[in-house]
């Protein structure tokens, strides 16, 4: 648990709060502090896994807390930034629930003994979500608009990618209980 990227994992979720108070912080450079530090949180999101593998340093812990740690950080964020006013509620809305239901997904196939990588749309998804919190999170009116049509577009992907993992999920189940069946 005390590897470094198990600790940066854990870091994505000690951030949570003080994202918050600079999120409903009403000061001059609380929104840029915020975008800071939502930044700061998701590049951890990259090297904790890179260094795992680098270092070949993965752990059970570590596969269970990092996609935690990283919807736990998104998830609050869209909660934030639509209780500011600064997003739109349907759109954090379906990017919220595919995160839950592909979190799902994902725990009943590994119950099966099957992974489900992650596609190149969705790591696509991933970024220009990403990069559309950290513009909301500055709260700067040059960055509402370019921040709310990069949400919609992550929320368009978010449907496409959520949609693809689940009929692969549920092909590789079915596969997987035929292939049980003959056994």
């Amino acid at each position: 648990m005390t590897h470094l990227p198990n600790l940066l994992s854990l870091s994505r979720i000690a951030a949570i709060p003080f994202l918050a108070v600079l999120v409903l912080w009403d000061a001059p450079a609380a929104g840029w502090l915020a975008a800071a530090l939502f930044c700061v949180a998701a590049v951890t999101d990259f090297l904790d896994g890179w260094l795992a593998r680098r270092r070949d340093i993965g752990s059970d812990f570590g596969r269970l807390i990092d996609p935690i740690a990283d919807k736990l950080l998104v998830i609050a964020a869209l909660v934030l930034l639509v209780a500011a006013d600064r997003a739109p509620i349907i759109a954090a809305l379906v990017i919220v629930l595919r995160e839950v239901l592909i979190s799902g997904l994902r725990e009943y196939l590994s119950g099966l003994g099957i992974g489900m990588p992650v596609s190149r749309l969705a790591k696509w998804k991933t970024a220009t979500q990403m990069a559309a919190i950290a513009l909301l999170l500055t709260a700067h009116p040059d960055f509402a608009v370019p921040g709310e049509a990069l949400l919609w577009l992550a929320a368009v992907l978010t449907c496409v990618t959520g949609a693809d993992y689940v009929k692969r999920g549920l092909a590789e189940a079915s596969e997987d209980r035929r292939a049980g069946a003959r056994s």
